[in-house]
């Protein structure tokens, strides 16, 4: 009688520090968004406000798929990449606040989050405006001979716009070091992609222009670091654009004002199954990478934080009344315009 072999479950090839890094962060960027929630019901934070919940597994990645030294530009569903990128709670509670200590000083609010130190470059409210950008950002790595890249960010909606095309167009031609990622949500606003589009899978776009890509679960933060990982050593090494078609999903609404009534409940519990942190949950006690106590501490420390955050926006002060005629242009001296 032939005797059964059992194949053992293979060990993700990750570390213990990767694992909690990634879990620490997407929890960290799922109690500020949920804060931000019931901040704003209480009327601490006022205008536009479009939350991160769902679609953690990509910041969680970014934190180890580029270098601090590349560039990150992206939309105004930007709260989650910016604590990702190394923004505080803080500073960034502070200007959802449009508190004075806030990351631009409170006069970006939560679409214009910005961080010269961290290479992030926002936030853009206006839709698709930061695919032109990040293409620049990306041309100007190349021209100063640097082996950094951008990272352009969009949503489902933006792809839809000429200037991703025109954008797509000039970085093939030139090879620009760019790493475009579509954050497909389904729905742009409250339209899902199959009633915008005829090509529902969007990273299909990149093959008009002879541009590498493809699609990756973006509820799985080790597949998203794979995919992100994978995309940037192609540009790395001179190839040019890349673009990724990351297929996440947000729970909430578009914005604070939307009630998402155009999707069902089964839809929303179906993404729900699969949530990002409590897949890294799972990794993490089943592949005895930590312990139960490891995870609650993490928790414990994110919940402090948050609490902190708030208590530090509620205390600081508003911009002063000067403030508004600064940080609107730049004073540059160049040698060659005489008076």
């Amino acid at each position: 009688m032939a005797k059964r072999v059992t194949k053992k479950k293979k060990k993700p090839a990750y570390s213990k520090e990767t694992f909690f890094n990634w879990y620490e962060v997407a929890l960290r960027v799922r109690r500020f968004e949920e804060r931000a929630l019931v901040e704003y019901g209480k009327q601490n934070i006022r205008g536009f406000c479009h939350v991160y919940i769902g679609q953690e597994a990509i910041a969680a990645a970014l934190t180890t798929a580029i270098r601090p030294e590349d560039a990150i530009v992206t939309a105004y569903r930007q709260h989650g990449i910016a604590l990702a990128r190394g923004l505080t709670s803080r500073e960034c509670m502070a200007e959802l606040f449009g508190k004075y200590t806030g990351c631009v000083k409170g006069k970006g609010g939560s679409m214009h989050f910005f961080s010269k130190q961290h290479r992030y470059f926002g936030g853009n409210g206006i839709v698709g405006a930061q695919i032109p950008i990040g293409t620049g950002i990306a041309f100007a790595e190349k021209y100063k001979g640097t082996d950094n890249i951008c990272v352009c960010m969009f949503g489902d909606g933006a792809a839809r716009q000429g200037a991703l095309y025109e954008s797509f167009n000039m970085a093939m031609n030139w090879k620009v070091p760019v790493l475009y990622i579509v954050e497909n949500n389904g729905y742009a606003m409250g339209t899902s992609v199959s009633r915008t589009s005829n090509i529902h899978d969007i990273h299909q776009v990149g093959e008009a222009f002879g541009m590498p890509h493809k699609d990756v679960d973006g509820m799985d933060t080790i597949k998203v670091h794979e995919a992100i990982a994978e995309a940037v050593e192609h540009i790395r090494s001179g190839k040019g654009p890349y673009f990724l078609e990351i297929k996440t999903y947000r729970y909430k609404g578009h914005s604070v004002s939307d009630p998402a009534k155009y999707r069902t409940r089964d839809e929303l519990n179906s993404y729900r199954d699969r949530d990002p942190i409590k897949q890294l949950e799972r990794i993490i006690i089943d592949n005895k990478i930590g312990t139960t106590d490891e995870i609650k501490a993490v928790k414990a420390k994110i919940k402090e934080e948050i609490e902190d955050s708030v208590k530090f926006a509620l205390e600081s002060p508003l911009p002063p009344t000067e403030e508004l005629w600064t940080d609107n242009y730049v004073q540059e001296d160049y040698p060659f315009i005489k008076d």
